[in-house]
């Protein structure tokens, strides 16, 4: 399968900028999710790339194809849509059938490529039924299916889980996985789940207001967030970030006056003393009872307990602002409102930004 790659991409509707000389390349295989809140720019730029929306300026290229002036037709890719967008009136067999009539391919060739499809997707005994007749998963495996039987350089999809409820989309995400380590096409996928882009990447785009945030695998955005916006973004419960400034030594204290250890931050320039930081501290990562050499520790109490059954979330008083723990049942299940706890952060998972570019230091 072919790389894809977006170079200088503006879109403009009217006066408005959508996206801003965009760069992006997906390698061949890859499976690139292009992750963000609603608004960012990410189906704008699926769209581009299927050819359902004009590019501004800039260019898109498949391959060694530039195919940005291309119908959709002559791109070779095939999309998921959020709505399924199955014929009512067809059967899943018409349905799988229908991307391939105009291909001119033999009739023996056709029916290989939907009986393949089916079986891949295990769709075979819904085949003479039609779309009203089947439930959410199985709309959405006939729509998978559809894209599949073209056997297109690209597949694209656009939110396609949205529409299921979480079992489901549980199900589908281990679908679509298990395809795309079978077929090993080159994918691009737009989501505002984070669990879906962690779960199915190899490459996540997040994006914000029109540009790219960050580039990386799942590891790299969650484990080491190029900015504020991504280390608020990533994650579920949500990173916490506390402000810090910088003291002689390369130590730091927090707006409560509490120390926080830098010694084992891999600083590419340590920041002088009274730089403004923003600590970034995981939930995940703090331990109730753990090693003595820590980055920060608190006792605080109790303002919130949240029970999922495999973990408890204790949401912190930390003066007017909320820290988030997550806990073992084991270890935090006892807790109250009200109670006072100790909670320590180790030295090696430490996230720190520059207060006031953002950025990663």
């Amino acid at each position: 399968m072919p790389r894809v790659s977006f170079e200088h991409i503006v879109k403009k509707f009217g006066e408005v900028m959508v996206l801003n000389s965009l760069n992006l390349a997906v390698d061949d295989g890859d499976f690139l999710v292009l992750l963000g809140p609603s608004g960012c720019g990410k189906t704008t730029l699926l769209n581009l790339l299927a050819g359902l929306s004009d590019v501004t300026s800039g260019r898109i290229m498949i391959g060694n194809r530039d195919v940005t002036e291309l119908d959709p037709k002559d791109r070779r890719l095939a999309m998921v849509f959020q709505s399924y967008a199955l014929y009512p009136t067809k059967t899943v067999r018409g349905n799988l059938r229908f991307g391939l009539s105009a291909s001119k391919l033999p009739q023996e060739e056709i029916e290989k490529r939907i009986a393949w499809a089916a079986d891949m997707l295990q769709i075979g005994p819904l085949m003479d039924r039609r779309p009203a007749q089947l439930s959410g998963g199985q709309r959405q495996r006939v729509a998978i299916g559809r894209a599949l039987v073209k056997h297109a350089d690209v597949l694209l999809f656009d939110e396609p889980l949205s529409n299921l409820d979480a079992k489901l989309r549980t199900e589908m995400r281990m679908e679509i996985k298990k395809l795309h380590e079978e077929l090993n096409p080159t994918v691009v996928y737009v989501t505002h789940d984070q669990i879906e882009a962690m779960t199915m990447a190899t490459r996540i785009a997040i994006m914000n207001g029109g540009k790219i945030e960050q580039f990386g695998t799942p590891d790299d955005v969650y484990e080491r967030p190029a900015n504020l916006f991504v280390a608020g973004f990533i994650g579920s419960p949500s990173m916490n970030l506390l402000p810090a400034t910088v003291e002689p030594g390369g130590q730091a204290r927090l707006a409560d006056g509490s120390p926080l250890d830098m010694s084992a931050y891999a600083f590419g320039a340590v920041p002088p003393p009274g730089t403004a930081l923003m600590a970034g501290l995981r939930p995940e990562h703090f331990a109730l009872a753990g090693p003595a050499e820590a980055a920060c520790r608190f006792t605080l109490k109790v303002r919130h307990i949240e029970r999922t059954g495999s973990d408890v979330m204790l949401a912190l008083a930390f003066g007017e602002a909320t820290l988030t723990v997550r806990a073992a049942p084991a270890d935090a299940g006892h807790l109250r409102t009200g109670d006072p706890v100790s909670v320590q952060f180790p030295k090696d998972r430490l996230n720190l930004f520059d207060a006031g570019s953002g950025r990663r230091i």
